[in-house]
Parts: C-alpha cells; sequence; structure tokens
C-alpha cells in the first residue's frame, strides 16, 4: 500500500510515516494542502492520511478536490476536530473514513488497511498461491506450513504480486507502489527485494522473471 500523510505537525507527521513503514507502506509525506494536491496529481496514492486544519489549502477542499477530480484513492481524515458534527462534515466532503486525535496507532494501521481492501483491486485479507500463504492482516507469510520471515519491503512486494493475480508487474510499477517518493528511479532496489525474496520463499521458485517486462508469480 503507498499512503500520503498529510499533516503540518511535523513531529506527529514522522511518527505515522515511521510506523507505518514498519508495517510494510510506503509512505510520503507532506505539510500543506498545496503539496497533497501536487502530490496526489503525479502519483497513484491508495489512501491519503489527511489532516483537516492545514496551512494554506485548507484540508476539506484538498478532499473535495481530490473527488471531484475521481482520483482513485480512499481519504483518511485524521484531525482532532472529533466531535460528531465534525465527523458528519468530513464523511459528507467525500473523505471515506474519520479518526480523531489523540488515537491507538494500531487502530490507525486497521483502518488503513480496510479502505485498501475496499478498493476496486482489492482482494480478500488471506492471499493464497499455490502452497504459499499470506495473512495480509497479522502480516505472517507462509509456505507449506512453515512460516517465513520477511521485510517490510520483501512483504510489499510479495502482496503486490500476490494481487496481480499472475500478471506481469514492471520494476517501474513496484517501485512506485512499494517505495517513496525520494526513491531514485534508476536504483536496482526492486531487483535486490525480488532476489532475496525468491531465496526466502524456496523452491521450486514461485517469483519469475518476463525479460524486460517485469516479475510475476508462477508454479512453471
Amino acid at each position: 500500500m503507498r499512503v500520503l500523510v498529510v499533516e503540518d505537525e511535523r513531529y506527529m507527521a514522522r511518527v505515522i510515516e515511521m510506523g507505518l513503514r514498519r508495517e510494510a507502506m510506503a509512505v510520503d509525506v507532506v505539510h500543506d494542502g498545496e503539496a497533497a494536491l501536487e502530490r496526489v496529481s503525479v502519483y497513484d496514492y491508495d489512501t491519503v492520511v489527511l489532516d483537516r486544519d492545514l496551512p494554506g489549502v485548507h484540508g476539506d477542499e484538498v478532499c473535495r478536490r481530490i473527488v471531484a477530480e475521481g482520483l482513485d484513492c480512499r481519504i483518511l481524515m485524521l484531525t482532532a476536530a472529533g466531535r460528531l458534527g465534525d465527523k458528519v462534515a468530513g464523511l459528507g466532503l467525500g473523505a471515506d473514513d474519520y479518526l480523531a486525535k489523540p488515537f491507538d496507532f494500531p487502530e490507525l494501521v486497521a483502518r488503513l488497511r480496510a479502505l485498501y481492501r475496499r478498493s476496486p483491486q482489492a482482494h480478500a485479507p488471506v492471499l493464497t498461491f499455490a502452497d504459499l500463504t499470506f495473512d495480509t492482516h497479522r502480516r505472517r507469510v507462509s509456505r507449506a506450513g512453515r512460516e517465513i520471515r520477511l521485510t517490510p519491503k520483501e512483504l510489499a512486494v510479495l502482496e503486490l504480486l500476490l494481487r496481480a493475480d499472475g500478471g506481469v508487474l514492471s520494476a517501474e510499477y513496484l517501485l512506485d507502489k512499494a517505495w517513496d517518493a525520494h526513491t531514485d528511479p534508476l536504483t536496482n532496489a526492486v531487483r535486490l527485494v525480488v532476489h532475496t525474496l525468491r531465496k526466502k520463499l524456496g523452491e521450486p521458485r514461485l517469483v519469475h522473471t518476463a525479460i524486460s517486462a517485469g516479475y510475476y508469480l508462477g508454479t512453471e
């Protein structure tokens, strides 16, 4: 999952960023509404964690524009305005969910994953391929009953491959969905993560390379 965090309190933004990264999410952070609108116009985000009280372009206006432009991302408003009327107003603007500060971090993660499952490309929370099982809620991977420990990036890449249902995903697509905007587009990070993922998943090989096209899951 690729997430845009829009939060003007820099300490809070950093805490959210680091926590979501530990959950195998790719995270970009901006601190004002104008920067948020610029990012969503360039990058394909799955979810936007949006503070309402932003400098410059208000969070409500950011939400309106995202909805009006028909962008394929879910919006979770995260704000100190937690009264019932505030929640009703936020959801009325087109937000998909609303979480008031202060909040418990596990709840934020659970809500983001729930929003992702509701997206058009979502699958069931437990993904399977051959003898491989990935519980996306608990972030646990096993093959033939043997648990496999993966890094957050390996988990992110594996989830994308599983959701592709055998389709070929280019290195550029994986880089866009599993890494953040600061990643060098010429990096070999995708190739390295795929290499270690293959080794950890074991034989027979499940992750294959389509020459000059990308990577896919297969049993051949």
